[in-house]
């Protein structure tokens, strides 16, 4: 999926970062069509600077042209210099998207091992 969705609306950020929300993410791209997403994961990545990016990994709901139904796709939240505004948009760097799901595979295998110890 080569297009960008774009989302400039403060509750989204409060979405993302609610760990109970279970209702879809809806995302519009450049023509505005809409689409729906299952909340994977919000994944937040160490730069070399000392400072961190956030991605979420999100499952589409809907059919999207190049995604199998069981891919997800790694977006970036990108803030403003003044964090007043954000933006989401799908990750195009393979290294970082790749980064950011081996993240997530490892904070699986933490919590799976936190649960075996209880």
């Amino acid at each position: 999926m080569s297009d960008n969705k774009n989302f400039n609306n403060d509750d989204l950020l409060d979405i993302l970062l609610d760990p109970d929300n279970r209702a879809p993410i809806v995302l519009s791209d450049g023509n505005g069509k809409n689409y729906s997403f299952e909340q994977v994961a919000v994944i937040p990545l160490d730069r070399e600077d000392e400072e961190q990016d956030l991605y979420c990994v999100l499952k589409p709901l809907d059919k999207l042209e190049g995604i199998a139904d069981d891919e997800a796709i790694v977006f970036a939240v990108d803030f403003d210099d003044d964090y007043n505004a954000f933006s989401v948009h799908v990750e195009e760097d393979n290294v970082i998207a790749q980064k950011v799901f081996d993240k997530y595979y490892e904070l699986l295998r933490n919590a799976a091992e936190e649960k075996r110890r209880k």
